[in-house]
């Protein structure tokens, strides 16, 4: 694992945490590189180091890191043979040698440590010549590390020797070594579970239910008993951050909330809840225009529309003219949407 130094990079502004997985086979220079969330965790290394075997096309005699706690319990005295039990089992179940260099003595990893740099070198190149650090998405910037990473791996000389090292790899597992941690959680009466200290919202119809978690390094994989349900973003702690961590998804919720549009004016709820900052600002600006019942009953109504419809930009566009025009309010959204009211109490008039 390797850290970009320097400037950040910015996923629409907001930092992205991260940092990379580096695999290279000595002998050819071929290398695969990816983008890692959280710490250097054995989930991570997992699932990087079979997608790199995967694409190479087989795997090597042995397999050699630095001293990673995701790997070695690094206790005083001889390192022989102390590994994790999980490494111990993948690198088993790879047929693959571990071994590493002493701790703090880089250089013992020479065949890692200076690409290492060269690598990056050539990312800071590509940044500079796209004259920027910010990305539209993530995929946007995966995308980059993987055309570095390219145009590395089809230099001529990379390609004769990878097909003479190739000779010597050893054929992959049939089935992948499991690269999650698998949790059972239980979906809370707020239709939302915790996962790592930290609050994800799941779909209102699954309160009360147990769920699978496959937990991964950048995103969890959720399941009811066998069938899969979604794959959620994974939330990290920042270092020195103890702010709790929340995602809450208007989509998982409005249905609820749309029954009782006015628990949208508690506390904590409308900025966890709302789609970004836009979303926020045009919710100050309609407390400031309207009554805050009416307000709530219309940033629910124009939600549920948004979620219906998967336009978002186009509600928010329309709300915001007609807020210019002091036309807005919760039947003239209904009018122009052809909403219908929810059933049930809520429905009824307010006399």
């Amino acid at each position: 694992f390797t850290l970009l130094k320097g400037e950040s990079i910015t996923i629409a502004g907001e930092v992205l945490e991260h940092r990379l997985f580096h695999f290279r086979l000595p002998f050819s220079g071929w290398c695969h590189v990816e983008v890692i969330h959280g710490g250097e965790s054995f989930v991570a290394l997992a699932e990087a180091l079979q997608n790199a075997l995967a694409l190479c096309g087989g795997v090597p005699a042995e397999h050699r890191t630095d001293s990673l706690s995701a790997c070695f319990r690094n206790r005083d005295g001889s390192y022989a043979g102390d590994y994790t039990s999980r490494y111990r089992e993948l690198c088993a179940h790879l047929g693959v040698i571990a071994t590493r260099n002493n701790r703090g003595v880089a250089h013992e990893n020479g065949a890692i440590e200076g690409p290492h740099r060269h690598w990056k070198h050539r990312l800071e190149q590509q940044l500079l010549q796209r004259g920027s650090r910010d990305f539209a998405s993530e995929a946007e910037y995966r995308q980059l590390v993987a055309q570095v990473t390219t145009s590395l791996n089809e230099r001529p000389s990379v390609q004769q020797k990878l097909a003479i090292e190739r000779l010597h790899l050893r054929p992959l597992p049939v089935e992948r070594f499991v690269d999650y941690e698998q949790l059972v959680v239980r979906v809370r009466s707020t239709s939302t579970i915790e996962v790592r200290q930290a609050t994800y919202s799941v779909p209102s119809r699954l309160i009360g239910h147990q769920l699978t978690v496959h937990l991964r390094h950048d995103r969890l994989d959720l399941f009811l008993r066998s069938r899969f349900i979604e794959t959620l973003p994974r939330l990290h702690h920042r270092q020195g951050e103890k702010t709790r961590l929340r995602r809450i998804d208007f989509r998982h919720v409005i249905e609820s909330l749309r029954r009782k549009p006015r628990a949208l004016l508690r506390a904590q709820l409308p900025a966890d809840l709302l789609p970004g900052e836009s979303w926020r600002q045009l919710w100050r600006a309609l407390l400031a225009a309207l009554p805050p019942e009416e307000a709530a009953k219309v940033m629910v109504d124009a939600l549920h529309l948004a979620a219906r419809t998967d336009e978002l930009a186009g509600v928010e566009r329309y709300l915001r003219r007609a807020l210019r025009r002091g036309e807005l309010s919760l039947a003239a959204l209904r009018e122009h949407y052809g909403l219908r009211p929810p059933r049930g109490r809520s429905a009824l008039p307010q006399l």
